[in-house]
């Protein structure tokens, strides 16, 4: 809501200044309109692909490391994982909503191998059931578009998910790591917008990296 209003601002702003040349015959020059077109362009259209939340990039893991699960994940012999799921106010958002699907892609192409795996190995008819369910909880994410027309000035994109692992006969929660990952504003500008699109590669391949780590004994692992 507070980006919102600061580009209706600015946008206003932008106007009474157009109507303030106008009404004293101002000559303004093309190259002046152009920068001001601009402007606008910057305030005006990136908004809809940036959350309208709060800024997230002060979101951190709550640990700098994630703790082991309650048990290895070799106790289970069947495992299924959830689409990945997105809290409010992110839910909906143009941008959020295509950094999701880039996650989710990202992370079907790494996890899917590794749960195929396991799950053809041999199982018996008390077979336990381990239910992996990624949710992104806070997310900021700078298009391509926004980022050519904002560079530095759109900020920079950040993204922490947490990752609920569930017996899936008894309900209990074996673990629920977090994976943070963040692109700084200098580093989007300065590649055009690719370390915002690699953020996202980055923080699904934690995922498959953590459920690895922890298959054969609990150890934990990174948490960005």
């Amino acid at each position: 809501w507070g980006h919102g209003l600061i580009n209706l601002l600015s946008l206003a702003n932008l106007a009474h200044y157009f109507a303030q040349t106008q009404s004293r015959g101002s000559n303004m020059t093309h190259t002046g309109k152009n920068a001001l077109l601009a402007l606008a362009l910057i305030f005006g259209f990136t908004g809809s692909a940036i959350a309208a939340g709060s800024v997230v990039d002060y979101v951190e893991p709550k640990n700098q490391s994630n703790p082991p699960p309650a048990m290895p994940l070799d106790a289970f012999q069947r495992f299924e994982i959830t689409p990945i799921a997105m809290d409010a106010p992110y839910a909906g958002q143009s941008g959020n909503e295509a950094a999701k699907t880039s996650i989710q892609a990202n992370l079907d192409l790494r996890v899917q191998p590794v749960l195929a795996d396991w799950n053809a190995k041999p199982a018996g008819a008390d077979a336990k059931t381990l239910k992996i369910e990624p949710t992104i909880r806070h997310i900021r994410f700078i298009s391509g578009g926004a980022r050519f027309w904002g560079g530095a000035w759109a900020g920079g994109s950040a993204v922490l998910m947490t990752v609920k692992l569930t017996d899936a006969s008894t309900g209990q929660v074996i673990a629920e790591p977090e994976v943070y990952q963040h692109a700084n504003k200098m580093g989007g500008a300065g590649s055009l917008g690719a370390t915002d699109k690699a953020m996202l590669v980055s923080v699904s391949s934690m995922i498959p990296d953590y459920l690895q780590k922890n298959y054969g004994a609990p150890g934990g692992g990174a948490s960005s």
